[in-house]
């Protein structure tokens, strides 16, 4: 699995909150005591908990900037609270992850993506102990780089490279996540490290020429 610098989320407090259980408390009062959780109130937040670091890094590495990914995994969790009995247990990864790849489609398509490197450093260096800047310098080079290879490759081979090689996900559960045959899971993997590595050729190459993003 490549080893990459990642920013993590920022706290989930809002994304965690169920929203029924919000708009109840709200018509209820400041003053009302708080309503009991549900069953369907106690799975979201559990699956808020399990879920919701894995979904933002993905939504990262599919090409959602660091500014807009608190956001984008806000929806994601608020369309699965409201398909929350459509998702099968044991499913809810898969179902978040496949919500996550339109989510981030669509933030493509609307010109979201940009650079907010500087988002990126903040959190990194909250996360890891306020790094010294030339720390700081090497991760912003390397999550730069990770991003420009990433916007280079096949969207398909892209989605493989992101849940094998940065989250570690197993060939088996990709194949089960996305409805493809192991065999092209593998396939798909193959190519995909192939396509990376010589991107990231060019990239590096372009970059001590003095060249600029294409």
């Amino acid at each position: 699995m490549i080893s990459a610098t990642r920013s993590g989320p920022s706290p989930r407090a809002e994304v965690a909150r169920d929203p029924a259980v919000t708009a109840r408390a709200d018509r209820a009062g400041p003053g009302a005591p708080p309503p009991s959780p549900s069953p369907s109130t106690e799975r979201y937040r559990a699956l808020v908990d399990a879920h919701f670091d894995f979904i933002w890094r993905s939504l990262r590495g599919l090409g959602v900037p660091a500014g807009s990914a608190d956001d984008a995994a806000q929806h994601v969790f608020l369309i699965a609270y409201q398909k929350l009995e459509e998702i099968a247990p044991g499913r809810e990864r898969s179902f978040l992850f496949g919500t996550a790849l339109g989510v981030a489609a669509n933030a493509r398509r609307a010109g979201a993506r940009r650079r907010e490197l500087c988002d990126d450093d903040a959190t990194a260096a909250a996360a890891d102990g306020a790094p010294d800047p030339e720390q700081l310098m090497e991760m912003k080079q390397a999550r730069e780089l990770l991003d420009e290879v990433l916007d280079a490759m096949e969207d398909d081979l892209r989605v493989a490279f992101v849940l094998f090689e940065l989250e570690g996900v197993p060939t088996e559960e990709i194949s089960a996540m996305l409805g493809l045959a192991k065999g092209t899971v593998a396939s798909r993997l193959r190519r995909a490290r192939e396509e990376f590595r010589a991107i990231a050729r060019r990239v590096q190459a372009r970059a001590q020429h003095g060249g600029g993003r294409r």
